[in-house]
């Protein structure tokens, strides 16, 4: 195949763009390549194959026809109070559960009641609800006449999602003697921006900190603390482990996560299981967090986001290992095929040292938050940092009108209940498969080697195209790359000549030369071509390499 059309020039400054508009831009290339370059009957023999963004292309059904099921009887409980023409009136509380139960039996056939029910009576035998109060805030919910009371999330809600994450995220083992307290969000994004901003306004964090970000990690992880607001002064915690000449670990070696030892830094970010590279945290990398908490930075804040951690047999969240230290974010939307629904969790143990170090405050600083937080109670001060978080999200004073509307909670309940029934694991098994297989069949099309490793989520995978030139062709073939070409050429190649979209892997500050390939949103043959069009990129370069020789 030809080179790239586009000048290094060009492509130098192509790459300042972050991965995800940089992705645009291969998207126009691709797009332009399958209108003007024919294949057979004039179409483009290049099919585009975007696997640059993690949107996942399988979806949740069971629990969103239990919640278009509700929603029918939500409306029937607002027309029993009130009916004239298109006007209802507000579900009851009394004798909901009964007229639930009556709404099933003469609807057998709805679909999604039976789920629906099924929810519901795993909820009540489970957490021993009032029958009438959790039904009623099903009911009320999807109707969504009301603003979310109390604000930060419902309290079937809570308790529904508490254990939904002790169970997926926490290996079935929460936290002995101390709550989860949890702020519905809208989706992840939401929420890290909530959890930056809260930092900030209570005195925690302050404009030129030093903070710590495990990379390669999330891009707005890394572009977020380079706003001009935060200025902070990251530190790189790099997975730079190899497993053997041209093969990655993306592992953390122990000097890189030493580097959190340093009390100056007061904050570390992670996404766990990674992004790109798609990797839990192993226990020997755990171990040294917490020994590193225990004794030279007690006060290290950990903001960890466990989206993926759904795709891990066993996972365990630092929020269950290191509680009182630990902010989780959390988001629905890869596990349940709900990005559009953007459903997201901040969660906080109730016996944390955000609190702690927001009462040690000196004296002036106290006030100040005094002032901030009066309107809202006679107590400033006892406010509690995940309630504060709320109130932030919607400048204090509209704190009246926060939270997560009531039909985006009442869709959280109910994913949350579907994965504690049996069909609900049955999907988290299958969902685990999906991404395993396109995987296999990536590596089989490109003829490139991974680490192996049990705590894979694989819904990503980041592959080194500098590191397999050398373990393929040696150092010569790696060093004429670096040379020869930029990082993100490979890339160009591949939208031009072959339709395929990937993201760079500079963009998420892993190796300049790695690429991310999404797992989640193309069909599972689509993998292999990718596969295949990486390797023939690939193999051009290294005939290139040959050709330039003496």
């Amino acid at each position: 195949m030809p080179k790239s059309t586009f000048s290094r020039e060009e492509i130098q400054s192509f790459a300042k763009l972050s991965p995800f508009e940089l992705k645009d831009t291969f998207i126009e290339i691709a797009t332009d390549a399958q209108e003007h370059r024919p294949g057979q009957k004039g179409k483009s023999s290049a099919q585009m194959l975007n696997a640059g963004r993690g949107n996942p292309n399988w979806v949740a059904t069971g629990p969103r026809e239990a919640f278009h099921a509700l929603g029918y009887f939500a409306l029937e409980e607002s027309r029993r109070v009130w009916t004239a023409d298109n006007l209802g009136g507000m579900p009851e509380r009394h004798g909901a559960k009964g007229r639930f139960d009556t709404f099933v039996r003469r609807h057998p056939a709805l679909p999604g009641v039976d789920l629906l029910q099924r929810c519901v009576a795993h909820a009540l035998d489970r957490f021993g609800f009032d029958e009438d109060a959790f039904v009623h805030e099903l009911a009320d919910s999807a109707i969504a006449d009301n603003y979310p009371v109390p604000d930060r999330i419902l309290p079937h809600t809570e308790e529904i999602v508490r254990v939904y994450l002790a169970e997926e995220l926490f290996a079935g083992r929460p936290v002995e003697g101390d709550r989860l307290s949890l702020f519905a969000t809208e989706g992840g994004t939401a929420a890290m921006c909530y959890v930056f901003d809260s930092l900030m306004q209570n005195g925690l964090l302050a404009r030129g900190d030093r903070i710590a970000l495990m990379v390669p990690v999330f891009t707005p992880y890394i572009e977020i603390p380079e706003l001009d607001r935060y200025a902070f002064d990251v530190v790189h915690v790099n997975a730079s482990r190899m497993a053997e000449t041209g093969v990655r670990e993306w592992r953390y070696p122990p000097e890189e996560i030493a580097k959190l030892a340093d009390p100056s830094v007061k904050l570390v970010c992670l996404v766990n299981p990674s992004n790109p590279p798609s990797l839990a945290l192993g226990d020997r990398a755990v171990r040294q967090i917490k020994d590193i908490v225990a004794t030279d930075n007690p006060r290290l804040i950990v903001v960890t986001d466990d989206v993926y951690g759904t795709f891990v047999e066993g996972f365990r969240s630092l929020a269950a290992e290191l509680p009182r230290n630990t902010l989780l974010v959390y988001s629905y939307s890869k596990h349940y095929g709900a990005t559009g629904w953007r459903l997201g969790v901040i969660g906080l143990h109730d016996d944390n040292v955000v609190d702690e170090m927001i009462a040690a405050l000196p004296q002036p600083e106290k006030d100040r938050l005094a002032r901030r937080y009066g309107s809202l109670s006679l107590e400033p001060e006892r406010i509690r940092f995940i309630d504060r978080l709320v109130a932030d999200s919607r400048q204090v004073a509209l704190n009246h009108t926060a939270g997560l509307s009531l039909p985006q909670q009442a869709m959280m309940a109910l994913f949350s209940l579907f994965a504690l029934l049996e069909e609900g694991r049955a999907y988290k098994h299958k969902v685990r498969d999906i991404v395993r297989q396109r995987l296999g069949l990536l590596l089989e099309g490109a003829r490139m080697k991974i680490a192996e490793d049990p705590l894979r989520a694989g819904y990503y995978v980041e592959l080194d195209l500098l590191a397999e030139a050398q373990r393929v062709h040696g150092k010569e073939f790696a060093v004429y790359l670096a040379a020869t070409y930029e990082p993100v050429d490979p890339l160009f190649r591949l939208a031009e000549q072959t339709g395929v979209v990937l993201l760079n892997g500079g963009g998420f500050d892993g190796p300049e030369w790695s690429v991310r390939v999404s797992l989640a949103n193309l069909d599972d043959l689509d993998y292999l071509k990718i596969g295949h069009h990486l390797r023939r990129i690939f193999d051009d370069y290294a005939a290139e390499w040959r050709a330039s020789g003496p």
